[in-house]
């Protein structure tokens, strides 16, 4: 009698597609750890995408940064060493969902594996962005198989789950993204202070933006400032905080369902006519065009996940 052996992707599969039965972002009890699924190609989404790696095993992402576009799918991995607003579009079908996982990565814990194996040569031409893509290792897929098959074993969970971050830390660490999660762990390096300059502008994205004020919290030049910020983030702070506002204000509108007036001006802005201008550029559409037709989609499709979701 014949053995079939499934591949590490098809077994990640199988485990993805039992966990997320409907379409939509589901947490699990396993800390940090998060599966994906949708069934059709989805209209552009939006929001913020934390530290973390996020693997794809079926179907395929855009993912807007700024006005760069990454594109990943099956078989690759996406690392982000620092908070970024971005935009997406899922690629799927009803037949091959998309499906994917995502996995939180706690800076402290990096830090600490970084004491242990001590420094590592520099890649040569690393790109200096926050948000990068690479080809999926052997190791690295089969860190992230044993995680997702806690999911199965949730007894295994507490003892096994420790370890298995650190390994799959550890692969990222010695792989290609592996310079800018140690940076961001360096107090005073570049990438650590624009980590802290995105904090402040997450946690004050409503308040008015001095690039003086803030270059001098984090302990850079303005020049210095924006030149590693951009480099990062693709984006420049003004930028930055403008999809903040903007991303927020439509979440406003979308799940509090306030007007575009008062969403404006939860979110910082003075003029009516400016915040319709600019999110009209950043969306496509005016804010009243645009989560009508928002919402007609939502009910038309009859799901039940929220429009704005920090996906994998």
């Amino acid at each position: 009698m014949s053995v079939t052996h499934r591949s590490p992707r098809q077994e990640m599969i199988d485990i993805i597609a039992r966990t997320a039965v409907t379409d939509g972002h589901f947490s699990t009890f396993v800390p940090g750890l998060a599966v994906h699924r949708s069934s059709n190609v989805a209209e552009v989404s939006c929001g913020s995408y934390g530290p973390g790696l996020a693997i794809i095993v079926q179907g395929a992402k855009r993912l807007m940064l700024g006005e760069e576009t990454l594109t990943y799918g099956a078989s690759d991995y996406l690392v982000t060493s620092i908070d970024l607003p971005v935009s997406w579009q899922i690629v799927a079908t009803p037949d091959e969902p998309y499906l994917s996982m995502s996995f939180q990565i706690d800076v402290r814990k990096i830090a600490e594996i970084v004491d242990r194996i001590g420094d590592a040569p520099a890649p040569l031409r690393a790109s200096p962005r926050g948000m990068t893509v690479n080809k999926l290792t052997s190791e690295l897929e089969d860190a992230a198989l044993r995680l997702l098959r806690l999911l199965d074993r949730p007894a295994d969970s507490a003892v096994l789950r420790p370890l298995l971050e650190q390994e799959v830390l550890y692969r990222l660490l010695i792989g290609p993204h592996g310079a800018k999660l140690r940076q961001m762990a360096t107090a005073e390096s570049y990438p650590h202070q624009v980590g802290r300059a995105v904090a402040w502008l997450t946690e004050n994205y409503a308040s008015p933006l001095r690039i003086e004020e803030l270059a001098g919290r984090v302990n850079m030049s303005v020049s210095s400032l924006h030149h590693h910020f951009k480099a990062i983030t693709a984006m420049s702070p003004l930028q930055y905080q403008k999809q903040l506002r903007l991303q927020e204000a439509r979440r406003l509108m979308l799940q509090e369902r306030l007007d575009a007036g008062a969403a404006g001006h939860r979110v910082g802005y003075e003029s009516p006519s400016q915040f319709s201008r600019e999110y009209a550029r950043h969306f496509g559409d005016p804010p009243a065009r645009d989560i009508g037709r928002v919402r007609r989609n939502l009910v038309g499709r009859s799901s039940g996940a929220p429009e704005m979701l920090s996906e994998g």
